[in-house]
């Protein structure tokens, strides 16, 4: 053979084992394969290498092997009448080419307004009608196709890969085979529109080579966004999955499913078809490994049931694609703890595989346990790859280099950060496969059931208590249950969530928070759908990059969990009345919208993030009980318990944290803010439903005759106030803050008065410009000390210890809106008729101005303005005063 056809032959041969990875991944069907074959190698080359190129098929797919075996054998078994046929439609391909290569430039069936790739499309039907085809059969046959092939993918599945300009046409000239199933008509008519398709998509297949050229795209570089959401990334950066070169027979790879439970957007997914070869999926289960070294509560009760749903949705979510996930509980080792290194180095001796996928975590416990598990399968020769995924942004990568240490542990110094030292760039979400290749021989694991996630407790006669009922009911488990929500609240609750988040009687938020915890949502698909949405709040945006922030403090303190950040708040004086906590836990403190939030808590497992802070704010600022009893309550009742976040905010509202919340909720006034009208507090306290209004967040100020026709009676259907004076309380506390303040006073900075905490090695060599290899440059015996963001209150109360909280000029409680109905009714107004405000601001100014100028010369005041002043109809108090003279009229 001449080196030139040699070489074309090589080529054939290539471009055949990359369509081959359409088939595996499920995008193409067998026929269509077998016709790229006879299109790119031709009549005889197929005849005689077809079988040898499916060959390792035989042992990594048998199923697709004897399909494409059986194929071939009816293809080559024809008549010379079919084979005649085929080679008329050949023709026809070659007829059309050199159509379009000299285009006619007065062509009689050009309209005006008809585009060229319409002309084109006309002209080839012409041709086809002598055979007995019509322009609607030509329709129909295309139509058919076209949904088959869109209908065979996910409900979220996104756009389909970019193709290069050889392949879209062999695609299109592989239809030929197919229609020789067809009438004859029907096949000539199918074979020619669908080529005409190909040229005129050209165009469009170039651009899309060329965006996937520029690789994945920032920030900057994204494309202006579609009306639609659903079409947002046509030509972004997709990934070709399958086979990379000849399909040889390959070891599994086993893909290690922890927290990233989820087909869309998982980059392990992604990356474990790549390698080409069989896919097992695994979850292992290690619950001392989950827990750390220290009091963490990683998976509490209802974390774990989550869990246990979760799982279970997802297997079937694999088995759809058909595969399964093969569930394994850790080995002991010697010392009784379940070991994941262990375990999988068992599975890649019983499966032979010699790669291992995964997602990273990056608590530090489970960080040190992975990269463990990487340096023990590189020492046997097998590959480990891990990918960046559960955070926007990997925390062990965020440097202050270049922003500095002042204001460390806020959430704009966090964004900083980001901003001026840049990872990689983020990229477009990734689709989900439609196929997962299944290993001839699956690894033996065990049932779901036996990892214990989901145990119920029994009575002493044997009945099932199910603390879970409500939670089922509450939620959907599965990954197609977080894109509905997801869906739902971009359609409603977005618009309303930058004002109204805080609202516990509307459904303001999201509550994704769940569905981000175990994976089943990515924080780039939420971030993605969230700036293409029609209503773009950045409060949203926010609260993802508060959740990086929380994992790079726990990254820097990996006792964030159970030690207080700051040295003195360790000696606070805390109480130990068991009684308190308890009714603090089952929701019966005598205050109703601490009681309804509680409640909700256990019922269903969550609550929104105001209602969290009003309970913690509760338990500490009014309570006096410590912050870890809260952050283990809610590790085991939360389901989107999440130690990072968690440890975060509950060291920042116990007063010890890197960010001092600068507020207290109130448990009463606050409600003026979340649940104006009590609806709230009547769904999770019905005892209560009876009460007004203006009464139901303070029953102990009702009458006796109200609450004896409401059916309400303290200590028996209601619960008495476990305290009373809560402003005897707030002073104890900021009491017990100064004496500990005062007590340690080498942790307070005497110029600004604000805490010192104790730096961690990583920001102090950051900070002297050192890298993180050269981290030991830092002696450990020498503590740096840094000043960080503290409540102005107590700084003031640093002066005067034994001063009350009402006295302290930065009172830091929280008395809700005093009259949401006039706020709301202002907003509206000034919103309504901008040029009325307007015109209110400049006759201020220009009021003000004059008044001054008359004081310096000695001049008499100007006389009074001839209207009155006016009030909107809904106003009583001062603020809604406009001055009169200064608007006519509001619109």
């Amino acid at each position: 053979m001449p080196p030139a056809a040699a070489a074309g032959a090589e080529d054939g041969k290539a471009l055949v084992r990359k369509m081959l990875r359409e088939v595996l991944v499920g995008r193409e069907d067998p026929e269509w394969f077998f016709a790229m074959c006879v299109s790119a190698l031709g009549h005889q080359e197929t005849r005689s290498q077809f079988l040898s190129l499916i060959q390792p098929l035989s042992t990594a797919n048998s199923s697709l092997h004897s399909t494409l075996t059986s194929i071939y054998r009816e293809y080559f078994s024809k008549t010379e009448d079919d084979e005649l046929e085929l080679a008329l439609a050949l023709s026809l391909l070659e007829m059309k080419d050199h159509q379009l290569s000299t285009p006619s430039q007065d062509s009689p069936l050009q309209q005006p307004g008809d585009r060229p790739n319409q002309r084109r499309s006309v002209q080839l039907a012409s041709v086809s009608q002598p055979q007995g085809s019509s322009h609607a059969q030509l329709a129909d046959v295309v139509g058919r196709r076209e949904n088959t092939k869109s209908s065979q993918g996910a409900p979220w599945v996104k756009s389909s890969q970019p193709q290069t300009t050889q392949e879209t046409e062999l695609q299109e000239s592989a239809h030929v085979y197919k229609c020789n199933k067809e009438t004859p008509g029907t096949c000539k008519a199918e074979c020619v529109s669908r080529l005409s398709g190909s040229v005129s998509k050209q165009d469009t297949v170039e651009k899309g080579n060329q965006m996937m050229d520029e690789g994945e795209l920032t920030e900057s570089q994204k494309p202006k966004r579609s009306k639609n959401r659903r079409q947002r990334r046509k030509g972004a950066g997709q990934h070709v999955v399958g086979l990379p070169c000849s399909p040889s027979a390959q070891p599994p790879v086993l893909l290690w499913f922890r927290r990233d439970l989820r087909l869309c957007d998982n980059p392990a997914l992604i990356g474990s078809l790549e390698v080409g070869a069989p896919v097992i999926p695994v979850f292992i289960w290690s619950p001392e490994e989950e827990e750390g070294p220290g009091i963490t509560v990683a998976m509490g009760g209802a974390c774990k049931y989550w869990l246990h749903q979760a799982l279970s949705c997802f297997s079937l979510s694999l088995e759809n694609i058909g595969s399964h996930l093969v569930f394994l509980k850790a080995n002991r080792e010697r010392s009784g703890v379940g070991s994941s290194v262990q375990t999988i180095k068992e599975l890649v001796k019983e499966t032979g595989a010699r790669t291992v996928v995964a997602n990273a975590l990056y608590e530090p416990w489970l960080k040190e346990r992975d990269d463990a598990v990487v340096s023990a399968l590189q020492k046997d020769g097998v590959e480990c790859k891990m990918f960046d995924s559960y955070c926007l942004r990997d925390p062990y990568s965020v440097s202050t280099e270049g922003v500095g240490l002042r204001g460390i542990g806020s959430v704009s110094h966090f964004m900083n950060c980001c901003s001026q030292n840049p990872g990689s760039a983020l990229g477009a979400p990734l689709d989900p496969p439609v196929s997962l290749p299944a290993p001839s021989n699956w690894p033996q694991g065990v049932s779901l059931d036996i990892l214990g996630l989901a145990r119920m407790p029994r009575r002493k006669d044997g009945t099932t208590i199910d603390w879970a009922a409500n939670i089922r009911k509450a939620w959907d488990f599965s990954e197609e249950g977080a894109h509905a929500r997801l869906e739902a609240f971009l359609q409603d609750g977005v618009y309303r969530y930058e004002k109204e988040s805080g609202r516990a009687d509307a459904p303001n938020t999201s509550s994704l928070s769940p569905y981000l915890h175990f994976g089943q949502l990515s924080p780039r698909w939420l971030l993605w759908d969230a700036k293409e949405a029609r209503c773009r709040p950045p409060k949203f945006q926010r609260k993802l990059a508060w959740r990086d922030l929380a994992y790079w403090q726990l990254t820097l303190f990996p006792d964030l969990p159970w030690e207080s950040l700051r040295p003195p708040y360790k000696a606070l004086r805390w109480s130990s009345d068991r009684g308190h906590l308890k009714a603090w836990q089952r929701g019966r403190t005598g205050y109703p919208l601490v009681d309804a939030a509680m409640r909700q808590l256990w019922l269903t497992g969550w609550m929104n993030n105001y209602m969290r802070h009003v309970v913690a704010s509760f338990l500490i600022a009014y309570l006096h009980l410590p912050w870890q009893e809260g952050y283990r309550w809610f590790q085991d009742t939360l389901v989107d318990a999440d130690v990072a976040i968690d440890a975060m905010m509950w060291q920042n509202g116990g007063m010890c944290g890197l960010d001092h919340w600068n507020f207290v909720m109130h448990p009463v006034d606050a409600a003026m803010t979340c649940d104006p009208c009590g609806t709230y507090v009547r769904k999770w306290c019905p005892e209560l439903a009876d009460l007004p209004d203006e009464l139901i967040h303070k029953p102990w100020k009702c009458p006796a005759s109200m609450l004896r026709r409401s059916g309400v009676v303290f200590g028996q259907t209601y619960p008495e106030r476990v305290v009373t004076d809560l402003e005897e309380r707030r002073t104890q506390s900021l009491q017990d803050v100064a004496v500990v303040r005062k007590k340690f006073g080498q942790y307070v900075d005497k110029r600004s008065g604000c805490d010192l905490v104790p730096l961690p090695q990583r920001l102090v060599s950051e900070a002297l410009g050192l890298s993180h290899s050269d981290g030991g440059v830092v002696t450990t015996g020498k503590q740096f000390l840094l000043p960080v963001i503290t409540r102005m209150e107590f700084k003031h109360q640093l002066e005067d210890p034994d001063a009350d909280a009402a006295s302290n000029p930065y009172n830091a409680v929280l008395k809700g809106y005093v009259s949401r109905k006039r706020d709301e009714t202002i907003a509206f107004l000034n919103e309504r008729d901008f040029t009325a405000s307007v015109m209110y601001e400049g006759t201020q100014r220009r009021e003000r101005l004059e008044s001054d100028y008359r004081r310096m010369e000695g001049l008499p005041r100007p006389a009074a303005p001839r209207g009155r002043a006016r009030r909107t109809p809904t106003a009583k108090d001062r603020f809604s005063v406009v001055p009169g003279g200064a608007v006519t009229s509001l619109r």
